[in-house]
């Protein structure tokens, strides 16, 4: 499993965006926040109610600066095929990457090693510098939710960008963050 604060690992892949292929690699996730959201496949019953709620926030999420990949093992053909049939997919305006090799899978470690050569359900944050600041990982029956996640990346932002501060349990924009110290030691 890739460790928080790891660079994340070379790769190059097809991907459906905006009604077009384009080519996606790793040199595209630097610059920027980046949320890779993988997923076990198209065409399946939890995994457009999440890549929908995605959709649902995007506009949120692009305002904080972060880009949204989702990825499947998936070809970019097949990822387009449900864009055009689907209610909740045709609202996605975020990269789809294919993977259909698994290599991206197999990098992040969610390649599932059952023989379907499907990924599970895991979230990676990355930073500007390529970086991974985030991760979770759910069982294939449990959805994610992208308020939560825009609750995370709005913490490792703001800890990114005001160092010596931390964000506590349940931190919303806003709040009160703290500075840990030998004073706040057992003050908690």
């Amino acid at each position: 499993m890739p460790a928080i604060g790891s660079q994340v690992k070379s790769f190059k892949a097809e991907a459906f965006h905006n009604g077009k292929f384009i080519t996606v690699s790793d040199a595209d996730l630097r610059g920027k926040w980046s949320v890779v959201f993988f997923y076990p496949a198209d065409f399946t019953f939890v995994c457009p109610t999440e890549l929908e709620d995605l959709a649902d926030h995007y506009e949120t999420f692009k305002k904080l600066g972060v880009e949204i990949y989702s990825v499947s093992t998936d070809k970019h053909f097949t990822h387009k095929a449900w864009h055009d049939t689907s209610p909740a997919i045709g609202k996605v305006k975020y990269v789809m990457v294919g993977d259909p090799a698994g290599v991206i899978a197999q990098n992040f470690d969610v390649l599932i090693n059952d023989g379907s050569h499907l990924a599970e359900r895991g979230t990676f944050l990355i930073d500007p510098e390529g970086r991974i600041q985030y991760i979770e990982i759910t069982s294939g029956g449990v959805g994610r939710s992208a308020t939560e996640l825009l609750d995370k990346v709005r913490a490792a932002q703001y800890v990114a960008s005001h160092p010596g501060e931390v964000c506590p349990a349940k931190w919303k924009e806003g709040d009160t963050t703290l500075s840990p110290s030998l004073d706040l030691i057992g003050k908690i």
